[in-house]
């Protein structure tokens, strides 16, 4: 009496078993509800970060097309990120504020995505006068940026001010690019593969490194 019990019971428990292992995973994929990022287009952040011509938009905002030059003189347009998740900032070399811990933190990140060729970082120089080639590629050497990962750039002072008002909405002032114009900004930009920005982050905090990586691993999800 006691063995088939037993015996009725060992099946039991292994349908159970079989049933927890099979079913309940799927179980979980129907009734899940994902989560993802906001996509940010003009109306949706704080209006002083936002050149007041595209102000009204709500929808459709992508990064504009741009032509940088990099630590290596080469030329960076949005064909190099063609395809990527990155992280955008302005910085200039000789910042001894804000730009330090900004560049430990996006050191971080690039170390952490090292190996993830989906990811890479862009930098631009809010004094691109002062950047040349020469003084970002020794930059670059002296923080361990890796070539065709983390492109620190110069270029035109008011093409790259334009960028950072009306497509990554980092600067809390307006201006030209004129000779007297001059941004600081500590936001770090998450950008999608289709070009819109999916997060704001403070880059001067290490404890939004973490922040950052989750809301990456999040992206990539959302492209598989």
């Amino acid at each position: 009496m006691n063995f088939r019990f037993f015996k009725k019971s060992k099946y039991t428990f292994f349908f159970l078993i079989t049933f927890t292992i099979v079913c309940l995973p799927f179980y979980y994929f129907l009734v899940r509800t994902d989560y993802k990022l906001p996509i940010y287009n003009p109306a949706d952040v704080n209006p002083k970060l936002v050149d007041k011509s595209i102000r009204m938009f709500t929808k459709n905002h992508t990064i504009a097309d741009f032509e940088l030059t990099n630590q290596n003189g080469k030329t960076i347009t949005q064909k190099d990120y063609e395809g990527k998740i990155y992280v955008a900032d302005f910085f200039f070399v000789t910042c001894k504020g804000i730009c330090i811990p900004m560049s430990n933190n996006m050191k971080e990140l690039q170390k952490k995505f090292e190996k993830d060729d989906d990811i890479m970082f862009l930098s631009h120089s809010v004094i691109p006068e002062m950047d040349s080639v020469p003084v970002l590629r020794d930059y670059a050497t002296r923080k361990g940026i890796i070539d065709g990962k983390w492109n620190v750039t110069t270029g035109s002072k008011k093409h790259i001010y334009e960028l950072a008002r009306k497509s990554y909405f980092a600067v809390l002032d307006e201006g030209d690019g004129g000779l007297q114009d001059f941004i600081h900004t500590e936001n770090f930009i998450l950008i999608d593969k289709d070009k819109r920005i999916r997060g704001m982050y403070d880059g001067t905090k290490f404890e939004n490194v973490e922040k950052i990586v989750k809301d990456i691993e999040l992206l990539k999800e959302e492209y598989e």
